[in-house]
């Protein structure tokens, strides 16, 4: 079980490698919420991600043979950049796994990192398929694995974001009542929690998943880590299928609430803290962030910190994000309409079905006619999204056969 002493020794190889990131009273988030709310910005990282504190201490601890011989590691994207950069810096050899999937701003990172002393290899969908193949491509070429986070090392180096935290609020005079820390395969959340419980066990720390992927609630239910048939990608850092056993059981004795936060809310978080503060965070990264939202009245008159783990945020995802976010606020929604195959239809349905200010952001007819009628995937951005009701009734006085994709995963992801 990892020990706080270890979090401690690992600060102590760290402090001279990686950015002691700032801890920052947020003005606009604490005026938002009525509380006192700092942010730890590990998206100010070296490698833009808390990542590299786990991936640097685990390599520093190997021999000398295993260190010449190499390592390997599968990663969605920030371990990846950490083992990379370790490795640079180095001069050791690394292979590195990752999911098919993985957003090409994460890959390229790696490589930029990485250099002459990194190969990677694309393999699997997701990060468990990934991981698989490296662990048998370890075992092939007799070579040291670096897991991204069911590793005591790689706790202890994630640890210290923890030992930071508690470091300067002790100089500051800040008493943190709560810390919120963004969950996937647990590393964090154990080495921060691990720490956190033995140094200052009055402040709560509070685990934060993805709706679409909560593998640590999933192993607090069945009392170790299960894996979960199936996962929403969205957040891919925090997107695991199976928690690991040993941060499985740190969290679980230190971490007395998990939260779930939608994928809606974590886009909308991204887009709020880029356009109000100018702050780049990955979904993962504003996990945290989304929380305060489902606390906010839990947190009223408390003080807060927020760890933002990461700001590796692919500008390409900005649209998916964007839909992401105003499908959660209500405001954008999708059908499937009958229309009559007529002069006059589409007017129709704009004078008598949308209010004077909603607007049709998708219009597309799906297959020919049949019958004088023809469907139509139709999507609608509502000016107030209270009058969601009212466009319902309406819809099905002009098309009572009409089919809403809120809610239906496969036709949405198949049509939209």
């Amino acid at each position: 079980m990892l020990l706080a002493k270890e979090v401690v020794r690992a600060h102590k190889i760290l402090k001279d490698v990686v950015v002691y990131t700032p801890l920052d009273y947020d003005h606009y988030l604490s005026e938002k919420y009525g509380a006192k709310i700092y942010i730890k910005k590990e998206n100010a990282q070296r490698v833009r991600s808390f990542k590299i504190r786990g991936a640097y201490y685990a390599i520093s601890r190997l021999t000398e043979d295993e260190k010449q011989r190499g390592v390997v590691c599968a990663s969605a994207g920030n371990h990846a950049q950490g083992v990379a950069y370790t490795c640079n810096e180095m001069q050791i050899p690394a292979t590195i796994f990752m999911p098919v999937t993985t957003p090409q701003q994460k890959i390229g990172q790696v490589r930029f990192f990485g250099g002459d002393y990194v190969e990677i290899k694309l393999v699997g969908d997701t990060f468990d398929a990934s991981a698989q193949a490296a662990m048998d491509f370890t075992k092939a070429e007799n070579l040291t694995f670096i897991d991204p986070f069911d590793n005591p090392h790689v706790q202890a180096g994630q640890g210290t974001v923890g030992f930071e935290i508690l470091e300067e609020a002790v100089r500051e005079g800040i008493d943190f009542d709560e810390v919120l820390v963004p969950v996937g395969g647990g590393g964090l959340i154990s080495g921060v929690a691990t720490y956190l419980g033995e140094a200052a066990p009055q402040i709560e720390v509070i685990g934060v998943e993805a709706n679409g992927a909560r593998s640590m609630k999933a192993a607090y239910e069945a009392g170790r880590p299960i894996r979960l048939p199936e996962i929403d990608k969205f957040a891919d850092g925090i997107a695991v299928q199976k928690v690991g056993q040993l941060t499985f059981d740190a969290t679980r004795k230190y971490v007395k609430r998990l939260l779930g936060v939608d994928e809606g809310l974590i886009s909308e978080m991204i887009i709020d803290l880029y356009s109000k503060q100018g702050i780049v965070a990955e979904p993962a990264g504003a996990a945290s962030i989304a929380a305060l939202e489902v606390l906010k009245e839990d947190i009223k008159g408390k003080t807060v910190c927020c760890i933002i783990s990461g700001g590796n945020n692919d500008i390409n995802r900005m649209p998916e994000m964007e839909e992401r976010a105003l499908i959660y606020d209500g405001v954008k929604h999708y059908f499937v309409v009958n229309f009559p195959q007529r002069p006059g239809a589409l007017r129709e349905f704009v004078n008598d079905i949308l209010g004077p200010n909603d607007d049709i952001t998708r219009f597309e007819y799906i297959k020919r006619a049949s019958k004088g009628k023809g469907p139509v995937l139709i999507g609608v951005t509502l000016a107030n999204k209270h009058d969601y009701a009212g466009l319902l009734e309406r819809i099905e006085k002009f098309d009572p056969a009409y089919i809403n994709l809120h809610g239906n995963e496969t036709l949405y992801n198949m049509l939209v």
